[in-house]
């Protein structure tokens, strides 16, 4: 899979635990309540947090936090499943990147950009899965993350100044989780004429943000 999680979102309890520093804590989204069949997303990843002592912190969409030389801020998402999701902005030393996690296409991104915009780099979802899991009747066609061309118009729509794809390639399971075919090459396409530069990162590939060019 390109830059990013796995296309579910979140990383192990144990990774998380072997990154964070001493007293760092996780920042998720309000468990959303309900029976446990809606939740079932959400339960490795909760029980695996629940047994790692980590200390976990939820916020709601716009909350700011800081973390040291960081500000982050919870920014609007939408989930395709009906799981809580959030976006992500680290601010450090005048610079902005915006990890759009797993989102569907919504309308935050105009009142994102007008409260934290301009965004230096913006990552965002290009695979388009289709999803088909057993507690989720009857099952519907309609992707549960953005597709390339949807990504490409949320980068100008939130103003980005470069836009890095990720979630794509290197992760199916036919018939559960079908994403796009041709992801990358329908995102190029989509964004060649859009106002940001387009940054196709390899697997451990850096990004310097100063290199991201300012608007001209």
């Amino acid at each position: 899979m390109r830059p990013g999680l796995s296309s579910r979102g979140a990383p192990s309890a144990a990774a998380l635990a072997a990154a964070l520093a001493p007293a760092g804590a996780v920042h998720e989204p309000a468990w959303p309540g309900g029976e446990d069949i809606e939740n079932l997303a959400l339960a490795q990843a909760n029980h695996e947090l629940g047994r790692s002592g980590l200390e976990r912190r939820q916020v709601q969409p716009w909350q700011r936090v800081e973390a040291g030389p960081f500000t982050l801020t919870a920014l609007p998402a939408v989930d395709g499943l009906g799981d809580p999701q959030l976006s992500w902005l680290v601010e450090a030393g005048g610079r902005r990147l915006l990890h759009l996690g797993d989102t569907l296409f919504h309308g935050y991104w105009w009142r994102m950009a007008r409260r934290h915009g301009p965004f230096d780099v913006v990552l965002a979802p290009i695979n388009g899965p289709a999803v088909d899991f057993p507690h989720l009747r009857p099952p519907s066609p309609w992707a549960a993350a953005m597709d390339p061309e949807q990504a490409a118009l949320a980068g100008e729509l939130l103003g980005a100044r470069a836009l890095v794809p990720m979630h794509y390639d290197g992760y199916a399971i036919d018939p559960f989780y079908r994403p796009v075919a041709d992801a990358a090459a329908r995102f190029r396409a989509a964004a060649a004429d859009r106002p940001y530069e387009v940054r196709v990162l390899e697997p451990g590939e850096g990004l310097e943000l100063d290199a991201v060019a300012a608007p001209g």
